[in-house]
């Protein structure tokens, strides 16, 4: 016991490490996609014409949303990867961020776009498969794949909307129309979470106990 404790402790001491590089990784891909669409989106309309660079306001923007998004719903982020796919232990969570950091670390170095939370995803599921006993939630990860297969279609019709909104009626009024309706959308948002609100207080309650079809053992019976 006393040897698991002092594991525990080192690895938990390990995280902070692989939770940094994770963190950089994050900042290194998923804000530099975001960057991206909005400066195709000036040199579209030709308020841009550099293909090399990208207007300094851009950068703010992007890192100051990116940022807020992570503080109003990183909680709950949290609670769902950490607790609602599988029951994750310091070492199976230091593996999971080492894995997912080096994956989107060398991906940025190429050049190639991906999802930091698909990557994480599939590290802490990786994770739960590899130990022994460990209780992965399928139902959990099937509703996160059907989010991410409506998210581009969703996406692509909320733009094509507020497109239409804002082309109809033009000029600044119709870009203050438009931003206005997404504040007001993710205002509602915000408060619908706060419904069942997660926090620093409850992140790493335990996860409600899910119907006996949906625990599916990994390795061994299922433990709780």
């Amino acid at each position: 016991m006393v040897a698991a404790r002092y594991q525990e402790s080192g690895f938990r001491w390990g995280q902070i490490g692989t939770a940094s590089l994770l963190s950089l990784s994050h900042g290194t891909n998923d804000a530099q996609k975001t960057m991206g669409v909005i400066t195709l989106a000036l040199i579209a309309t030709g308020s841009w014409n550099s293909t090399t660079d990208i207007p300094l306001w851009v950068k703010f923007a992007c890192a100051i949303a990116i940022a807020a998004g992570t503080y109003f719903g990183g909680w709950r982020i949290i609670r769902t990867m950490g607790k609602g796919l599988v029951e994750i232990s310091s070492p199976q969570g230091m593996a999971a961020e080492s894995a997912s950091a080096a994956v989107i670390l060398t991906s940025s170095q190429l050049g190639f776009a991906l999802s930091t939370t698909h990557v994480a995803t599939g590290s802490i599921l990786g994770s739960g498969l590899g130990r022994k006993g460990a209780e992965v939630r399928w139902r959990v990860a099937g509703r996160m794949g059907l989010a991410w297969l409506i998210t581009l279609p969703l996406a692509g019709l909320v733009g094509a909307v507020m497109w239409f909104i804002g082309h109809l009626i033009g000029g600044t009024a119709g870009s203050i129309v438009v931003f206005v309706l997404m504040c007001a959308a993710w205002g509602w948002m915000w408060l619908h979470s706060k419904r069942e609100p997660i926090g620093h207080h409850n992140v790493n309650d335990e996860w409600d106990a899910q119907p006996a079809e949906d625990r599916v053992p990994v390795g061994g019976g299922v433990h709780r």
